[in-house]
């Protein structure tokens, strides 16, 4: 299952996340898979497209980050999924 992470970084200030991940890395549980992540130009949030079976790895690894940001876990699609499965019938809105 895909995951969009919107991490807002406290006071807009990437840095300590920056040097905290240089000294420890991502600090991911087993089973998360990172596959990219962009910041925005005024550097007060990332969003990262990760990859789990559920949400709970992605929270206890959210709870690693927390004294340094906020997050924001977002199951998603992408397209051709979704299209897919709108096409077999699941998934459905509305």
């Amino acid at each position: 299952m895909l995951f969009m992470i919107i991490e807002r970084f406290r006071n807009k200030d990437p840095k300590p996340i920056g040097e905290r991940f240089k000294r420890q890395g991502r600090m991911m549980p087993e089973g998360v898979v990172y596959h990219a992540s962009w910041i925005d130009p005024a550097a007060a949030r990332c969003f990262q497209i990760m990859e789990a079976d559920s949400v709970e790895p992605l929270e206890q690894w959210a709870s690693r980050w927390a004294d340094l940001a906020d997050f924001e876990i977002v199951p998603v699609l992408t397209s051709q999924d979704y299209w897919a499965a709108q096409e077999t019938g699941k998934n459905r809105s509305g």
